[in-house]
């Protein structure tokens, strides 16, 4: 990760271990997040996302490793440390016969927060969440969003310096799911975030992105590093006049990966593209056709989780055959 660990980061993960009996859930996970961060805990339903939220706000023990939120161990939590703390379960049970000003002000007050208080931070969360004008609505006649959105000002109520998000966008239509999304991304400018989800494509709207896999973290960076990284330098996307032999062009000096999706369209990995564009141009022309774009490519987020998970698996599996290769000498002698 780009993010150099520090002892004030709010959320720090290292050599972090849970196992539900023979299962192993989280797998040796190290990690930080850092102060006014939005990072987006990416991973399929069963990678362990979950499991590690919950080890971080204290509701379940880590086998083994250490975990430090805002400084403290999540098993000791002082009232005071713990009340900085939000959290957002995927399965948040709002109060359906309470309206949506209610429902904030009944988890308000489960902080204490007095009547004077109280009220102005109602306000001041159902605005900032776009809920001001619905505030006496039932939970149950508003919206899947509008309810999601509920979710989030009831962690936010008590005014929270890191928060922690589990599975805000499932079940909920794209249009929304961005909507959402942007609140998190305004929230994170005064405060640290951590939100999972399983679509893939969420990730681009995120500071950082950490992709959980069998309960380890196989990837931890920015997405536009995650995407250069995964392909070692910079990808290009050629459209020819005429159909071309893409293999062709491996010849040219700094081209490190090629695919060839049509007869005409091209997409290659360069170590410098400005370097080798006019190289390749003159490839193209060697083959009797024309270049008729040559363009920058911009790698799905999905493209490259499947690059990123693609290469854990094959680290596994040499991982495996080593151990494996090992354990046999071992019984051989």
């Amino acid at each position: 990760m780009t993010v150099t660990q520090s002892v004030t980061d709010p959320i720090r993960v290292k050599d972090v271990f849970r196992s539900f009996g023979d299962v192993v859930a989280i797998d040796g996970v190290t990690m930080t997040v850092p102060q006014g961060a939005l990072l987006g805990l990416i991973g399929p339903s069963g990678s362990g996302k979950t499991t590690l939220v919950r080890m971080l706000t204290g509701t379940l023990l880590p086998t083994s490793g250490e975990i430090r939120v805002l400084g403290e161990d999540p098993r000791a939590f002082r009232r005071a440390t713990r009340e900085r703390i939000g959290y957002v379960p995927q399965d948040f049970v709002l109060y359906p016969d309470l309206t949506a000003s209610e429902n904030v002000a009944f988890i308000a007050s489960l902080f204490g927060i007095g009547w004077w208080r109280r009220r102005k931070r109602v306000r001041q969360v159902l605005e900032l969440l776009g809920l001001w004008d619905v505030r006496d609505r039932l939970a149950r006649d508003l919206s899947g969003g509008m309810r999601r959105r509920l979710e989030v000002a009831c962690g936010l109520v008590h005014e929270p310096g890191v928060l922690f998000i589990d599975e805000p966008t499932a079940g909920v239509d794209p249009m929304l799911s961005r909507e959402i999304w942007d609140e998190f991304r305004r929230l994170s400018e005064t405060r640290t975030l951590l939100v999972t989800t399983q679509s893939v494509e969420e990730a681009e709207l995120c500071d950082h992105v950490a992709v959980l896999h069998r309960g380890r973290v196989i990837a931890l960076d920015t997405p536009e590093a995650l995407r250069h990284g995964i392909w070692g330098g910079e990808v290009v996307e050629i459209t020819t006049e005429r159909p071309i032999d893409g293999e062709a062009l491996r010849a040219v000096p700094g081209i490190t990966r090629i695919r060839q999706p049509g007869p005409r369209k091209i997409i290659l990995v360069a170590d410098d593209a400005g370097a080798a564009t006019p190289l390749l141009i003159e490839a193209v022309r060697a083959q009797n056709s024309g270049v008729a774009s040559i363009d920058p490519y911009q790698p799905s987020f999905s493209e490259v989780f499947a690059a990123i998970v693609e290469r854990a698996e094959k680290e596994r599996a040499e991982r495996q055959r080593v151990e494996g290769e090992a354990a046999a000498a071992g019984t051989a002698v």
